[in-house]
């Protein structure tokens, strides 16, 4: 009696846990799409936010897509600053781009100040014109490493490529409280009107900085740093800083300011 009561007791787990793993397989494989297109949808949402057409956190599905909509894609060469022009829907991922070595190149330790260790060869940017048919934001994506985690996000520039119209990140694992401010929006807001180069011809030297003296000229070029969170702000001034130089849109936004895009 003993053993036929085991061998039930094990018949039964084994059912219960095949069961629970085909239900929940299901449910994953079910909810994968709306998954994906629920992460798309706040990447957009954000990205309008930073961009200035929606505030912070809003906007329906329909709203969101449309306004969206108005944007212009663009693929940007890092070598060299020249751009094409992409579909929206166009499949391009940089992320993916970036673990492949036909399609990236490794960074050094001198080069690396952002912590990515690669960098794809090509980046896709966004652009929203003005009435009068010119650029007036240019949405760029920028990453790095903060404390735990890569930071993903934009950071959107205003049609003299250097002021700061805004700034998101769309995906981090950083400290809540602590480097989980990047997503504070009194802090983001903080962005507009910075200065990313003091001389075009020169290096970015947009910062984050400890007790910005708003009296002082250089506070033009910098941010106040996140409270307590000393190594997410020292990763995030390093991302901006590699993003717009030599190894990233520095290139790009020179022919902007030169011929426009």
């Amino acid at each position: 009696m003993s053993n036929e009561s085991n061998a039930r007791t094990i018949t039964v787990a084994v059912v219960l846990s095949v069961v629970c793993s085909i239900a929940l397989a299901a449910a994953v494989t079910l909810l994968k799409p709306i998954q994906e297109v629920n992460r798309a949808l706040d990447k957009q949402r954000k990205i309008l936010s930073a961009v200035g057409i929606l505030a912070e956190g809003e906007g329906s599905a329909a709203q969101v897509q449309s306004e969206f909509a108005r944007l212009e894609r663009y693929l940007v060469d890092l070598d060299t600053g020249a751009y094409r022009r992409l579909t929206l829907d166009d499949p391009y991922d940089q992320r993916k781009a970036t673990r492949d070595p036909k399609r990236s190149i490794a960074l050094t330790p001198e080069q690396d100040i952002a912590g990515l260790k690669r960098r794809a060869l090509e980046a896709d940017v966004y652009v929203l014109r003005g009435p009068d048919g010119k650029a007036s934001r240019l949405v760029l994506p920028i990453s790095g490493y903060g404390l735990w985690s890569t930071l993903y996000g934009y950071l959107v520039l205003k049609s003299d490529a250097n002021t700061v119209a805004g700034i998101t990140f769309t995906e981090h694992a950083e400290t809540p409280g602590l480097g989980g401010e990047v997503d504070n929006p009194a802090w983001k807001a903080s962005w507009s009107g910075k200065q990313v180069y003091a001389d075009q011809q020169g290096s970015p030297v947009l910062a984050l900085h400890k007790g910005v003296n708003l009296e002082k000229p250089e506070a033009v070029h910098q941010v106040d740093a996140l409270s307590g969170a000393t190594l997410t702000s020292n990763g995030v001034t390093h991302l901006v800083q590699f993003w717009l130089g030599d190894l990233g849109f520095r290139k790009f936004l020179a022919k902007v300011r030169e011929t426009g895009v």
